[in-house]
């Protein structure tokens, strides 16, 4: 087992929506699609992300149940082992519709109570 705590976890996530945001802020979905280098470094990110939520602790997850852990561990489980199907306009939407759907709830997560 890894001895990172939830909260670093949690930041990790954080700082790859961050990350995610900085890569795609003012491109197009075309210009986002043709970049396949781009593509790859955005799906890296979703992988972190779903590898993150699914090392979250299920009692920590249970105090932010507006955040969707299930899904992120989902869609890194489609993005590594089913890479050729992965939608890139389905990531594009998920980029400026969900991922920052999740920022707050996971600062409030991280600002909530001490770490068990």
């Amino acid at each position: 087992m890894s001895s990172r705590t939830w909260k670093l976890r949690v930041r990790d996530i954080l700082i790859a929506i961050e990350s995610i945001r900085q890569r795609t802020s003012g491109l197009t979905y075309e210009a986002f699609s043709k970049n396949e280098t781009l593509v790859d470094s955005i799906l890296y990110k979703y992988v972190v992300i779903g590898e993150a939520a699914r090392q979250i602790p299920e009692e920590i997850q249970d105090r932010a149940p507006d955040v969707p852990w299930r899904l992120m561990n989902d869609i890194r489980n489609v993005i590594a082992h089913e890479y050729f199907q992965v939608r890139l306009d389905i990531v594009w939407q998920g980029i400026h519709e969900e991922l920052p759907l999740l920022v707050e709830p996971l600062q409030r997560l991280l600002e909530s109570e001490a770490e068990d």
